[in-house]
């Protein structure tokens, strides 16, 4: 019997197929948390789940015959009770309209429902804190992001100005040698000038001379 004949057969107990299969999905569900928990899981009259630790040891492969090292492992353990026991061997008779293992009775059920709560709690719990976690982290990416880019626009910007500021300064230098060497050349032609003007006068004065000499003559 596999799962959906499970479902099947109590289909009809619990009032439809969909029950049904809610049903044994939220008992194994229940089963399964508690022993993995490190919870024992008691049927009465059914049998018992609890989980075993097995320590590391050596085995050997069956095809090969080497000896390989097991790791530390645990493993879930069934252990059948007492009625069910007696039904398999056919000490008692399997019942035709009644229920196979009977009810336990009142007081002896005891917590597992707080473990699966407190199990389904911490999940919830995980889960919430990794999606404020995951919002954090996508909140930092973008506020990083956002920096990053303004940091860029503002070296940008001031590269731009300090490459302005070069650019102007040069414009500066090379107006400014380009005026003292038209300084230059032109201070030299005035001085030039200014000596020539001493000659005429001169060449007036012997020019002179040489009158009052013919006259004297």
């Amino acid at each position: 019997m596999n799962k959906a004949q499970l479902v099947e057969a109590i289909a009809d107990k619990v009032g439809g197929r969909q029950q049904a299969a809610d049903a044994v999905d939220a008992v194994l569900d229940a089963l399964v948390r508690a022993v993995v928990s490190g919870d024992r899981v008691s049927v009465t009259g059914f049998g018992s789940f609890e989980k075993v630790d097995r320590p590391a040891r050596y085995a050997r492969n069956p095809q090969t015959g080497e000896r390989v090292r097991v790791k530390k492992t645990s493993v879930p353990r069934f252990r059948a009770g007492q009625g069910f026991k007696d039904l398999v061997s056919g000490s008692k008779k399997l019942p035709k309209n009644d229920i196979a293992v009977k009810k336990a009775p009142k007081g002896s059920l005891s917590g597992p429902s707080a473990t699966i709560s407190k199990a389904a709690g911490k999940k919830a719990a995980a889960k919430k804190a990794t999606g404020a976690a995951k919002k954090a982290t996508g909140a930092a990416k973008k506020t990083t992001a956002a920096a990053k880019k303004t940091a860029a626009k503002k070296a940008t910007g001031a590269a731009k100005t300090t490459a302005k500021k070069t650019t102007a300064k040069k414009s500066a230098a090379k107006t400014t040698t380009a005026a003292k060497k038209t300084a230059a050349k032109k201070a030299p032609a005035k001085k030039a000038t200014a000596k020539k003007a001493p000659a005429k006068k001169s060449t007036a004065r012997k020019t002179t001379a040489k009158k009052a000499t013919a006259r004297k003559k």
